[in-house]
């Protein structure tokens, strides 16, 4: 069972926080190697039956087994919480996800390759304009329709965001789709589309061996020496 798979993680999670060099390792600060509780069965039932959609089995075993949120790769998973009688995810970012269509399959590809690099060779230039408020609103005005093309709530249906890395970028785990249950990358705001992360061999990451794969740096991080004076 998928289940298994987390066995003593919570325990594992908790070690780490207890060593003293377990702050060398990337976003531990911000998660603090916390985990919230795990969610009660009735409760994800409630979860999924408000967003359509069953979630990968991997992350749901995580959330009934580990915990709702808390440590994890980069500053840490984003929490599912209930909030007026509603189910959501909170994070820096979370809210660029569209819950209303997790049900829908996730696309693959994002805007037309040929349609980015065109608005790109539109972007204007501060150097083009005499007057500094001139180039205000036209870069404004491209910001606009670089958004519209980049951020269309279309791109993202089917996924969520479940971490943030700084900088504004961001992890997403994908619900619905052919690429269910794998993370991809968000780098929009370096002009670049999502992409799935690949383990060495080529093959996309799971949710499962995303957590894991930390985990274990984790550990080998916390137990190297302190560089610190």
């Amino acid at each position: 069972m998928v289940a298994q798979l987390w066995n003593g993680v919570r325990q594992r999670v908790a070690a780490l926080g207890a060593q003293s060099a377990s702050g060398q390792v990337f976003g531990s600060l911000g998660h603090r190697w916390v985990l919230e509780d795990p969610l009660a069965d009735d409760a994800l039932a409630e979860l999924e039956a408000q967003v359509g959609v069953r979630l990968p089995e991997d992350y749901r075993d995580f959330l009934t087994c580990v915990g709702a949120a808390g440590a994890g790769p980069a500053y840490g998973l984003f929490p599912v919480r209930r909030v007026q009688g509603r189910w959501r995810w909170e994070g820096d970012g979370a809210d660029l996800a569209d819950l209303a269509m997790l049900a829908r399959s996730f696309p693959e590809y994002g805007p037309d390759p040929e349609s980015l690099d065109a608005l790109l060779a539109e972007r204007p230039e501060e150097e083009d304009f005499d007057e500094i408020e001139d180039f205000d609103d036209a870069i404004e005005a491209w910001d606009e329709r670089w958004e519209t093309l980049m951020f269309a709530p279309e791109r993202t249906a089917g996924a969520i965001v479940i971490s943030h890395l700084g900088c504004a970028q961001r992890e997403w785990l994908i619900i619905s789709g052919p690429h269910r249950g794998t993370i991809w990358s968000n780098c929009r705001a370096d002009d670049a589309d999502l992409a799935p992360l690949l383990d060495d061999t080529g093959k996309p990451v799971t949710f499962t061996r995303w957590h894991i794969d930390w985990l274990d740096e984790a550990e080998i991080i916390a137990r190297q020496p302190s560089t610190s004076a």
